[in-house]
Formats: structure tokens, C-alpha cells, sequence
């Protein structure tokens, strides 16, 4: 298991600390409660690069035949003149200009694919991989919890991700 305390490693695009306020806000936005343990980390601090991780995979996606690295998760900003990439307000945006399914909280990803909070089956949402290149969408973990449980070093895959 990955300490909460040693999953950060840059905070690029300077996020502001964050606050009940916002996550209210994010809340409100997405529809959603958001998994107690990703606010957490968010409280440590809010969104950025990772140390570089990877979860474990059987099921082989488009990534990988056995892993799905994570090298950023989305925090929460929300002021409009912030100018990220790791936004978890940009879901809405982005469901709509990649025509992602809805009840989504993208956690990770460029466009072509995304990491995301999947909702549409209740409000304890599973954590998936969507690829749109190739239509694509695998389940990593049931819940945010085994996902970060599952978490491993980029590295154990024999390579640091890029």
C-alpha cells in the first residue's frame, strides 16, 4: 500500500490548498460524494504529479498488457483563471468535447484516454480506464480504495511511465 504521505511529488501547475468550500463546489458540480480517501490525498495537497505509480492489471488494456500507470490525479480548482491540466471541474468539458459516457469523475488523462471515478452504477463509484482511441473501457478497481491499495512503483513494470 502506497503512504498518502509519500504519493505527491510536484504540485506544477500550483494548486491552492484545498478547502470544504471546494469540494462542496466540485461536488455540487459533478453530482457526486467523493470518495473520502481521494479527498484525503487532496488534503495533503490538492492534485499534481504523482511519485509515479501503476496498478496492476489482468486484463491487458491499450496501455499495457499488465499494468495502468498513474503520473497525475486531478485535484480541484475553482477559480476559471487558474490555468491547469489537472482539474477535476474540466469533467464536465471534457465528457462533452470526447463524448465520454456521463456520471464520470476524470481523474487522470489527456483526451485520448482517462482514468475516471465511474459513477453510473450507484454512488460508490468504481475506478476505470477509458480509451477513446480504441473504444475502450476496462475496470481497474471496485472501488477508489482498492485502487490505492493496489497502487505499486511505475517502476516495478520495468520502466517510469512516459
Amino acid at each position: 500500500m502506497i503512504d498518502p504521505n509519500n504519493f505527491w511529488s510536484s504540485n506544477y501547475y500550483e494548486h491552492p490548498s484545498i478547502t470544504d468550500e471546494m469540494i462542496r463546489i466540485a461536488e455540487s458540480r459533478l453530482s457526486i460524494k467523493l470518495p473520502a480517501s481521494y479527498v484525503d490525498l487532496l488534503r495533503i495537497q490538492n492534485g499534481g504529479y504523482t511519485h509515479g505509480f501503476a496498478f496492476p492489471m489482468t486484463q491487458r488494456t491499450s496501455w499495457a498488457d499488465d499494468h495502468v500507470p498513474l503520473h497525475d490525479l486531478a485535484g480541484i480548482v475553482i477559480d476559471p483563471q487558474h490555468r491547469t491540466a489537472e482539474n477535476l471541474l474540466d469533467t464536465e468539458y471534457m465528457t462533452n468535447e470526447w463524448g465520454l459516457p456521463r456520471r464520470q469523475a476524470l481523474l487522470s488523462g489527456d483526451g485520448h484516454w482517462w482514468i475516471s471515478l465511474d459513477y453510473r452504477n450507484g454512488p460508490t463509484p468504481s475506478v476505470i480506464r477509458l480509451d477513446v482511441e480504441c473504444d475502450q473501457q476496462v475496470q481497474i478497481a471496485q472501488t477508489f480504495d482498492d485502487f490505492l491499495n493496489g497502487l505499486v512503483l511505475q517502476t516495478e513494470f520495468g520502466t517510469d511511465g512516459e
